[in-house]
């Protein structure tokens, strides 16, 4: 049973379970509420139930309500969620993961028929079949331009049509059409459009975001600000190394065109381009040193075949 009481001892009630919500959440969820019913509203109350919580109201006493709390607590975070309570919109507060709770809500989706002068939210599109109905009923697949035959009796269609095409009004026609068929091709429930976390407010779609996904797109901000920095000719932590390495190519090359000057790295360089055999050679030690399992398993692989053979003793199989 709802609180009876005059408009303004509804508003103070109000007024407190929201400061209350406020006082133990710092997460919430902004959800559309178009087309969803009483019953399913109630389903998806317990569906989320302990761990969030369903606000519904009017947009202006909440926001009201907002900037009141704000002021009296200095709590700034939540006036982020004034500009976005806009049309038929509710909060869900929640303590649980928020990727978890949009899951839950998403659940909770009912069909509905498709009724005149609804915006369609996804395309409509007519199977082909058999539709049941009577030669008699030809008229409405006529009107829609649907291609058909009469089988055994009843209307068939022959090629899937797309009827209505999404955010286009559903006519009288297409409703009459999709309610002789039986097709319920729209579902409605809650429909998160916007994260509240702690004063900041972002997309749902952040929240499908893996490790994977972030570790790429730091990686991506660091080669952007790398050559930035490079270009700009600005240094950065991130470009001393690249500047560093390339001073030394620099320094390397003045070595090598000037025989009078050297340092100590630049004359090993000198002695590889001087006998590039001395390269090879370093190459054939680090490479040996630097797989060491491999030459075990070859000395492994060289015991057995020595033993395979050892133990054949010199005969034959047919001896």
């Amino acid at each position: 049973m709802g609180f009876k009481g005059t408009k303004a001892e509804k508003k103070v009630v109000y007024d407190k379970k929201v400061c209350k919500l406020l006082d133990e959440y710092t997460q919430a969820l902004l959800c559309v509420a178009d087309n969803v019913g009483s019953k399913q509203m109630q389903d998806i109350r317990k569906g989320l139930r302990p761990d969030s919580v369903v606000l519904m109201g009017k947009n202006t006493l909440l926001k009201r309500t907002l900037r009141m709390y704000c002021e009296r607590t200095g709590n700034q975070e939540f006036l982020s969620l004034i500009p976005l309570l806009v049309g038929n919109v509710g909060l869900v507060f929640t303590k649980g993961d928020l990727k978890e709770v949009v899951e839950e809500i998403a659940k909770y989706k009912v069909g509905a028929p498709a009724r005149v002068g609804l915006v369609a939210p996804v395309d409509v599109i007519v199977p082909p079949g058999n539709t049941g109905l009577d030669p008699s009923q030809t008229s409405f697949f006529q009107v829609l331009n649907i291609p058909t035959k009469i089988n055994k009796g009843t209307v068939e269609i022959v090629a899937p049509v797309e009827l209505v095409k999404a955010g286009e009004k559903v006519g009288s026609s297409e409703a009459a059409l999709l309610a002789k068929l039986n097709i319920r091709p729209f579902s409605y429930g809650l429909v998160v459009i916007q994260v509240y976390d702690s004063g900041s407010t972002f997309h749902p779609s952040v929240l499908d975001l893996t490790d994977e996904d972030l570790l790429t797109r730091f990686q991506v901000g660091v080669s952007q600000v790398t050559a930035l920095s490079l270009g700009a000719g600005y240094p950065t932590i991130l470009s001393l190394p690249h500047i560093f390495v390339n001073s030394y190519k620099n320094v390397v090359a003045v070595a090598l065109e000037l025989e009078e000057y050297s340092f100590p790295q630049a004359d090993k360089i000198k002695e590889i381009l001087a006998d590039p055999s001395k390269f090879l050679a370093v190459t054939a030690v680090v490479e040996t040193s630097a797989s060491p399992a491999a030459e075990t398993k070859v000395e492994e692989a060289k015991e057995e075949e020595k033993e395979e053979s050892d133990d054949d003793m010199g005969f034959s199989l047919f001896d």
